[in-house]
């Protein structure tokens, strides 16, 4: 069970944890603690929150991945730690790129380690020292990560099973379809309208207003 936390404490954790050598900054956001951190001290940051007497994280609850192909590091790896004794939750966020492995964080947090693995499997995001870096989710021979946001619909390669063969295949996709990011929201267009001017671009379903 969980109650919630005021912004006044998570404002103290936030301050009290940016202190630590390896943390760059911090922000309060939606009653929660965001930690940003350099991704070669996430090892010495995550031992820190671990057993540090203020934080006391015990427990890693997840460890994932974010995309963002504009930016120089692309990827994000987000450690989501909790501490059973104080009632607290706390976001830590690293950079990388796609060719710099990020210390794998097992010897902190053992549950890492299949975490780690499915965020290689999807992301493409090295660990340095994980033992076993395979992939995890997707199939044998699979080309590409499913989370990048490059990555095509359709995929590379179709399976099937052949009658003639008797056996399931691997085919190229003949028509590879490639996502198209729309980040237009209808719900927060208004945002952005000019007042006495509306808005200056069509709204998504607007252009088919005319037509019924």
């Amino acid at each position: 069970m969980t109650w919630r936390v005021s912004d006044k404490e998570l404002e103290k954790l936030g301050k009290a944890a940016a202190k630590l050598k390896g943390v760059t900054g911090y922000a309060v956001a939606f009653g929660e603690v965001t930690l940003e951190a350099e991704a070669g001290a996430i090892v010495s940051v995550l031992t820190q929150l671990k057993d540090g007497a203020a934080f006391q994280f015990q427990q890693m609850i997840d460890l994932c991945g974010a995309d963002y192909p504009t930016r120089a590091k692309r990827f994000d790896v987000v450690y989501h730690l909790l501490s059973m004794t104080k009632n607290r939750r706390v976001r830590v966020k690293v950079q990388t790129d796609e060719a710099t492995p990020v210390p794998s964080v097992i010897p902190v947090y053992p549950v890492a380690d299949w975490f780690e693995r499915e965020a290689f499997d999807m992301y493409g995001v090295a660990f340095a020292g994980h033992p076993d870096l395979r992939r995890l989710l997707t199939d044998y021979g699979f080309e590409g990560y499913p989370l990048r946001k490059d990555f095509p619909m359709t995929g590379h390669v179709e399976v099937r099973y052949d009658d003639e063969q008797k056996r399931v295949v691997y085919e190229p996709v003949k028509a590879v379809e490639y996502r198209h990011w729309d980040f237009l929201s209808p719900w927060e267009g208004a945002e952005y309208a000019k007042p006495g001017e509306g808005y200056p671009y069509v709204i998504p379903g607007d252009d088919k207003a005319g037509k019924a």
